[in-house]
């Protein structure tokens, strides 16, 4: 490890990490939270759905002693999903973005539900939820590549959204394009 980079170091403890991307470590997600720890800014124990298990990887890859689970990021609990009840969703979709592997299908003014095999149970759809429709449920314990599917998910969510982004930004430039020949053209 003497001669590794930071990004290396990184990828590494991000593959150990449950990728979540549940934020409540302090950072946007697994691979920040990974960051974090490889440039010494960040603990080894902020990580609740890793729990102790993420933390004794952690310290062994990183030859640090072992900390208990930092309570100010929550506690450690078995893997959970969201549900949504049905019968009291009002179909606002505010629950939809926040999820970080789109787990969560529906459209605004219709019935949401939850594709459990893809759920994280990160928590993050549970505050924008204005009628309190969803819940955490106790989930069977994931599959030995869950993590990586998360990360997969995640990734190919954060590219959406860029995508998103990028063309909003490109219909705002051409509508001031637009406004400013418009405005050419009066003068």
């Amino acid at each position: 490890m003497n001669n590794e980079t930071a990004p290396d170091l990184a990828a590494r403890i991000d593959a150990l990490l449950p990728q979540t991307q549940c934020t409540r470590c302090g950072y946007a997600g697994c691979r920040p939270y990974a960051a974090a720890i490889a440039s010494g800014e960040a603990e080894i124990n902020q990580c609740p759905p890793g729990g102790g298990a993420t933390i004794l990887a952690l310290a062994a890859l990183l030859g640090r002693p072992a900390l208990a689970l930092n309570p100010a990021h929550g506690t450690e609990s078995p893997p959970r999903l969201a549900f949504i009840d049905e019968s009291r969703c009002i179909g606002c979709a505010r629950c939809l973005a926040p999820c970080p592997v789109d787990a969560i299908l529906g459209a605004p003014k219709h019935m949401h539900t939850v594709i459990a095999a893809l759920c994280t149970g990160c928590e993050l759809c549970l505050p924008p939820c204005p009628v309190d429709c969803i819940e955490l449920k106790e989930a069977p314990a994931p599959a030995a590549n869950q993590p990586a599917l998360n990360r997969m998910r995640y990734e190919a969510h954060s590219v959406r959204l860029q995508n998103q982004a990028a063309l909003r930004q490109r219909e705002i430039d051409d509508k001031k394009r637009a406004a400013a020949a418009r405005r050419m053209a009066d003068t």
